[in-house]
């Protein structure tokens, strides 16, 4: 086990020296210190749920073998921790830290200490050498950091270090707005004294749900920097936003901070001809008494409150709710099902608790998990109605340490907000990615009708506004979704249309059957139909449903849902997208993964972390996307795949093989074999002692084989895809058994018993040789099919290979000349013996190209004739 630790009473530079080593060494758990600093516990009772640290109380300390030591390098000032860890001789020590070395500092440690203004620079600079990327929100984090122990740059122990990192959180998206928010800038003599006293006569008054303070004093000499007096007035009055109005000598200067995105003091300022920013302004009067200045704020002050964001535009509806006996365990499966922090608990229809994922999380890794989730669940808890602003919302979850907040109407559950909606509504563009998906709130719009009319055929066009029409007069929203939106947006041809339906979308399949004729299959558990247009298009009609999987590689169950959570149970993001095709918003290409952008940029992105686990089928399915399109699995689905390679053993032979026929007969088949043992998948899926590199050489002698084929126009059948299992293993009754498991049908199962007699006969036949006679081929086999054929010949050697690939071209090109009537008009008589002497003639024929009809008759009357009565 690997820990990262730091100091007591933990600041922000060295929570943010955790969370970088967190990023370089991604498999140490970051342990906090049983004391924070008071600006990181402000900050982590909005924040608390974004981290993924552990507490002492979960670490088994007799297991630790390493430990990141960051912002300070003495055990002295990490606490009680300690005293529980092993020996100093027995553990790993990387130390990180800006602070000089004293008697105290780790002996036995690998060191960086440097002084700089901040030790996250010096984890920055370890960043950004091994190219790790970071998030805007990771960014922001680092940034409070260096600006924290810098104190914005103004200490003398400022580096150049500290400049250059903190311009690279800039550009990688800190959100300064926030640093601002968090940082608290020291105040010095007079500032401090004009500080308190308009503090004392500070007045908060209540606009529109916003706390507005307003301050204002007189004095005969002036006083610099009013703007940080008012930054610290805002930070410990906690108003939404700060007012000060100061007459020194004979001005008047008005300066306004505010922290709320409702907060605009431009308008307010304006008035007294000034300006700045919607969060940052400022005035001056010059000659009139304060009297004045302060009747003509009172007069303006609503103009800089803007509406309320309330909690009926920041809930998730509808809510997902979980029963008093449900037990930890299920209660876990369905976080990670739906994505989710936590859950309302409702018995008889009433919000009775609420149980979070650290509760669950607790309760599992004490082994609690056949207990009812009633008896860990935080009862009576704080609800809100729709209109409560977020201002409010905020202050909740703050003051009372909550992260989820459901929502009544009338004493009905109508929604749930979260910390993740609040943090959402706050940064605004530059949202956090709080949770192991990609979604958004609301969905990137783009208009594609004019690419579909340019794509699609007119035929294909009409049907989607018609379904379209027919859905919206029946108050359903319909969509276009899967491949055939991604395909629209390559330039690729695809007529697999997908549409779901916000709705009964077996009841809109019956009333088009009843409209415009066609059949209709129905799959009631799953709310699917297929209607069959008398064009002959078929068109697959799904209720929006999410499916969660009860364990790893089960088959998924399905519940009905909205077009978000349908779009949220696909498996990569370029394959989530949604055309509406409903009459008044027809052509919008809803996109809340930013597959759109993926698309662009080639990349194959999983929707959340678990995907692979819980479908491990998907990662052969990535590869094929790979593939086909010369796309490319970003850093960390690549990463996801091969950590969930191992559940591939739990898939059924039936499943892989579906994922393998496609990969080996539709795409690059010596590319997704080798990308198979890049990610470790092969291992799981057939036990072969056969070396990879062997392998991949024989996949590719295969497909080479299948080229030559294909270019003299012989035709690889389905089948053709378990050839590729076949050529694994060594032995080749061996490979017989176990690609066998694998066989989808019947023909499957042909070719792979007549590639064992191919094999057999092409390495063993003294009769076959690269100067055998292509006859000789012939009567040896004739009966073998062209797939298990190009499955044999790569066991051949190169002129032999080529020999038998000659063969295949010349039989398939064969048109026989003479048939059981040119042998009956010539006087035979028909009989068993036809079949042979047929036979004989595709032989002659094969050896004698040019060979005519009337010489192939002659030939049979004088050699094959003889016991035949003519």
């Amino acid at each position: 086990m690997k820990l990262i630790l730091s100091h007591t009473n933990l600041d922000f530079d060295g929570f943010s020296s955790m969370l970088a080593a967190q990023k370089l060494y991604p498999e140490a758990k970051m342990v906090l210190p049983d004391k924070l600093s008071a600006e990181v516990e402000h900050f982590f009772a909005i924040y608390k749920d974004t981290f993924p640290t552990i507490s002492a109380k979960e670490v088994s300390f007799p297991s630790v073998t390493e430990i990141i030591l960051v912002d300070t390098n003495s055990f002295n000032r990490i606490g009680d921790i300690a005293d529980k860890l092993p020996s100093e001789q027995s553990l790993t020590l990387t130390v990180y830290d800006h602070h000089p070395e004293t008697a105290d500092t780790l002996k036995n440690a690998t060191k960086q200490i440097d002084r700089t203004g901040a030790t996250v620079t010096i984890l920055a600079e370890k960043l950004q050498a091994e190219q790790i990327a970071v998030t805007p929100f990771e960014a922001t984090v680092f940034a409070l950091g260096v600006y924290s122990d810098t104190g914005s740059f103004s200490y003398l122990s400022t580096t150049g270090r500290d400049l250059r990192a903190a311009a690279f959180f800039v550009e990688n998206g800190a959100n300064l707005r926030v640093v601002d928010q968090f940082r608290e800038p020291p105040l010095k003599g007079e500032q401090q004294k004009l500080f308190q006293t308009l503090l004392q006569k500070a007045d908060i008054r209540s606009i529109d749900g916003l706390d507005i303070c307003i301050t204002s004093h007189q004095q005969s000499h002036f006083t610099g920097h009013l703007a940080d007096i008012a930054a610290k007035l805002i930070q410990i009055t906690g108003a939404d936003a700060v007012i000060a109005a100061v007459k020194m000598e004979n001005k008047t200067f008005i300066t306004g901070r505010g922290q709320s995105e409702r907060v605009n003091l431009l308008p307010l300022m304006a008035a007294f001809n000034g300006g700045g920013h919607e969060q940052a302004a400022s005035a001056n009067v010059k000659d009139d008494p304060l009297s004045n200045v302060l009747e003509q704020i009172e007069q303006n002050i609503s103009s800089i409150v803007r509406p309320a964001l309330t909690a009926k535009e920041l809930m998730s509806s509808p809510v997902r709710v979980i029963a008093p006996e449900t037990t930890i365990e299920t209660a876990s499966k369905m976080l990670y099902r739906y994505g989710h922090t936590g859950f309302p608990i409702v018995e008889n229809e009433q919000v009775i608790g609420i149980i979070s994922r650290r509760d669950i999380d607790k309760a599992l890794h004490h082994q609690l998990g056949h207990a009812p989730v009633k008896g860990y669940m935080t009862r009576e808890p704080i609800t809100i109605s729709a209109d409560e602003t977020i201002e409010t919302i905020r202050e909740y979850m703050i003051d009372d340490q909550v992260g989820r907040l459901p929502v009544l109407e009338n004493k009905e559950l109508v929604g749930i907000v979260s910390r993740s909606d609040v943090i959402r509504a706050m940064h605004g563009k530059r949202s956090v990615h709080l949770s192991l998906s990609t979604r958004s709130k609301i969905p990137m719009k783009r208009q594609v009708t004019e690419t579909m009319k340019k794509q699609l055929p007119p035929v294909i066009f009409q049907l989607l506004e018609l379904i379209g029409k027919e859905a919206a007069e029946r108050d359903m929203n319909a969509f276009l979704i899967g491949g055939m939106v991604r395909d629209l947006l390559l330039n690729r041809d695809n007529v697999d249309m997908d549409i779901v339906i916000e709705g009964d979308g077996i009841l809109l399949a019956e009333e088009l059957q009843k409209l415009y004729g066609g059949s209709i299959r129905t799959h009631k558990q799953f709310r699917t139909a297929v209607w069959k247009h008398p064009s002959g298009f078929k068109v697959d009609l799904t209720s929006a449903r999410t499916e969660y999987y009860d364990f790893p590689a089960a088959l998924p169950k399905v519940e009905m849902s909205t077009i978000k959570e349908d779009l949220f149970r696909r498996d990569f993001t370029i394959n989530a997208m949604g055309v509406c095709i409903s009459t008044q918003e027809f052509g919008d290409l809803l996109d809340y993964f930013h597959g759109y952008e993926d698309i662009n940029k080639g990349r194959i992105r999983v929707l959340y972390n678990l995907s692979f686990v819980e479908d491990p089928t998907r990662i052969l399915r990535a590869i094929r996307f790979e593939t086909r399109f010369s796309f490319q699995m970003d850093a960390q689905t690549h990463e996801l795949a091969r950590q969930a390679a191992n559940n591939l053993r739990s898939v059924s032979k039936a499943r892989l093989a579906g994922e393998l026929s496609r990969m080996f007969y539709e795409e690059d088949a010596p590319a997704g074999a080798k990308r198979m043992i890049d990610l470790s998948c092969l291992n799981y899926i057939i036990s072969t002692s056969l070396s990879e590199k062997t392998i991949l050489q024989r996949i590719q002698l295969l497909t080479d084989v299948r080229k030559e084929f294909e270019a003299n126009h012989v035709k690889m059948k389905p089948s053709f895809w378990i050839e590729h299992l076949f050529v694994m293993f060594q032995d080749h009754h061996q490979a017989l058994i176990h690609a066998a498991t694998f066989a989808l049908s019947k023909d499957d199962k042909h070719t792979l018993n007549t590639t064992l007699h191919a094999v057999t006969t092409i390495t063993d036949s003294a009769d076959i040789s690269p100067l055998a006679q292509t006859g000789e081929w012939h009567r040896q086999l004739s009966q073998t099919k062209n797939e298990a054929l190009a499955g044999a010949l790569v066991f051949a050697d190169a002129e032999l290979r080529q020999a038998g690939i000659n063969y295949v071209i010349k039989r398939n090109q064969l048109i026989p000349l003479v048939g059981g009537k040119e042998l009956i008009n010539a006087g035979f008589k028909p009989g068993p013996h036809f079949k042979d002497i047929l036979f004989e003639l595709e032989i002659i024929q094969l050896e004698n190209p040019d060979i005519t009809a009337d010489e192939l008759l002659q030939y049979a009357n004088r050699v094959l004739a003889s016991g035949n009565e003519t």
